[in-house]
């Protein structure tokens, strides 16, 4: 971790989601934190202005050996430190106080974390509208397409194929509403100092907090939280929500994408090393992939919310990279999901083929339905109908040459029988679960995002 190297990186997340995290833009970020933190001790006359500024105009990237760096944290424990040293070396000598001003390195990488997580998300809130857009389009398109219903696997009832981009579509909307209530309201600025009291601040730490997050744009916290993890849990959780749901719109597409079924097909779809004839559908796949990576990275973070004291030895550490590689897996993954739902092509015929493939089974429930509805025994109608089944799953002809036969059938007549076995008879609240689905990502569009 990071996958970001050349040969991987770009199959685990897209180039975008990488360079919102890197090693360059992580730098930048705890750069970033220095500067603020500069600029707000001479908001509250902590420091002279110009030193804050003279501060402000080192910090730079560009201006740092990453490498050296790199090599350094591994003595130290962290990158801060290195860093701190360097910034006060580039620095002008009546500016080094305004360096680093009360804080400690958790400050500056937990906060540096903060606001990697706030542009990722911006990226993730912005894939995820441009998928939800696409979503509903699907809904909206297909809304009357019949298509087979699938439980474990089998066959069960008729449903719409705008039911299943309208399910896609809900799912991708709360995702990101838990993304837009992450960004806005739990991440926050750290700063603490050594053990928690911003001792060297004064009576001017409060407002330095303040100041500090306000030029951030991050929450300022009622006090420090060097060892209350629950906002990186959190953002880790979200993560793991997030990329949750859009894998599991992947799953959709590759299972309906099976040569089987084939009723999807990626608008760009992979081929094979072996294989002329693949199509595969690499975009859905590799969302899923990164799905499960985020889940098993949450984890972690999960696992070391058990800190002690004022600062932990190990579980602080162990969040780092988890947290910056799973914001690029699950930004990388919501952008390729508004790229497949985009161009995703749906095979209406071939739906329509696949509910015949059982020989009207797909419609035992309808009838049953309809027969009780007529007065029979609930338990009679069932079993009527499942032995029905049977000769069919014997392959002795259809549903409806195997009802011909039974005395039951008889209750219903000839057009009563014909819309009992009529899939698009048959669709329920579909519809109208549809138009739920698509005033629910309206009402969330007009609340407005990050």
């Amino acid at each position: 971790m990071p996958f970001d190297g050349a040969l991987l990186g770009p199959s685990t997340a897209s180039d975008r989601a990488w360079a919102e995290v890197d090693d360059t833009a992580w730098l930048q970020a705890m750069l970033d934190v220095e500067a603020a933190l500069a600029a707000a001790a001479a908001d509250t006359g902590l420091v002279p202005r110009p030193a804050a500024e003279a501060v402000a105009s080192c910090c730079r990237s560009d201006r740092f050996d990453l490498v050296d760096l790199g090599r350094r944290a591994a003595e130290a424990g962290n990158p801060v430190i290195p860093l701190v040293a360097a910034l006060r070396a580039a620095v002008p000598t009546e500016a080094r106080s305004a360096v680093h001003v009360g804080a400690t390195s958790q400050d500056v990488i937990d906060t540096s974390l903060m606001l990697l997580a706030k542009r990722s998300l911006a990226r993730v809130d912005n894939e995820l509208d441009r998928a939800s857009s696409a979503a509903a389009t699907l809904a909206e398109r297909h809304r009357g397409d019949v298509a087979v219903g699938r439980t474990l696997g089998q066959h069960a009832v008729p449903i719409t194929f705008g039911l299943t981009a309208a399910t896609w579509l809900v799912g991708l909307v709360d995702a990101r509403a838990l993304a837009a209530r992450v960004a806005t309201e739990r991440l926050a600025v750290q700063l603490g100092g050594a053990a928690g009291t911003l001792a060297p601040l004064g009576d001017a730490g409060p407002a330095v907090v303040e100041q500090l997050a306000a030029r951030l744009g991050l929450v300022a916290p009622p006090l420090p939280w060097q060892t209350t993890r629950a906002r990186t849990a959190e953002l880790a959780s979200a993560l793991a929500i997030v990329a949750g749901n859009l894998g599991r719109v992947a799953t959709d597409v590759v299972a309906l994408a099976r040569t089987e079924i084939g009723e999807v097909q990626e608008g760009s779809s992979g081929g094979s090393s072996a294989m002329p004839h693949k199509r595969n559908p690499v975009r859905a796949t590799l969302v899923v992939s990164a799905a499960h990576q985020v889940t098993g990275l949450a984890s972690i973070v999960l696992g070391a919310q058990l800190q002690e004291l004022q600062r932990a030895a190990g579980p602080w550490h162990a969040e780092w990279e988890p947290l910056r590689t799973g914001l690029a897996l699950t930004a990388g993954a919501a952008e390729r999901m508004a790229d497949l739902l985009g161009d995703l092509e749906i095979d209406v015929e071939r739906m329509r083929s696949n509910l015949e493939l059982t020989g009207g089974l797909i419609m035992t429930e309808a009838v049953v339905t309809a027969l009780v509805e007529r007065g029979v025994d609930p338990t009679r109608a069932r079993d009527a109908v499942e032995a029905a089944a049977g000769v069919v799953l014997a392959g002795k002809g259809s549903l409806a040459d195997a009802l011909a036969t039974d005395p039951l059938a008889g209750t219903l007549d000839a057009e009563a029988l014909a819309r009992a076995l009529d899939p698009a008879e048959h669709f329920g609240a579909a519809d109208a679960f549809i138009d739920h689905a698509l005033s629910h990502a309206h009402a969330h569009e007009s609340r407005g995002n990050p």
